[in-house]
């Protein structure tokens, strides 16, 4: 008797553990999906600003050093677009 009431409490404390843990796997994945999501913005700013850059010097619009300071502005403006993502 007193081993299947010891069995009852583990299955049920075990139960309450796998309930309880729920909203924190949901709130990890949400938070991951939103690290992935900013990621993603930083990765496609940098192709941007790469590819704006060569297309400056190309054009011969401007000094490298001007190009290379709208190539830096370009990244700067992608990174507050994933911190306004991620948090």
């Amino acid at each position: 008797m007193a081993s299947s009431q010891f069995a009852h409490r583990v299955a049920t404390f075990l139960i309450g553990a796998c309930v309880a843990a729920l909203p924190l796997a949901h709130a990890a994945t949400e938070q991951a999906g939103q690290r992935r999501d900013a990621r993603d913005t930083r990765q496609d700013t940098r192709q941007d600003s790469r590819e704006n850059k060569v297309d400056c010097k190309q054009a011969n619009q401007k000094s490298n050093a001007a190009c290379r300071q709208d190539k830096h502005q370009t990244k700067q403006q992608g990174r507050e677009k994933a911190r306004d993502i991620k948090y």
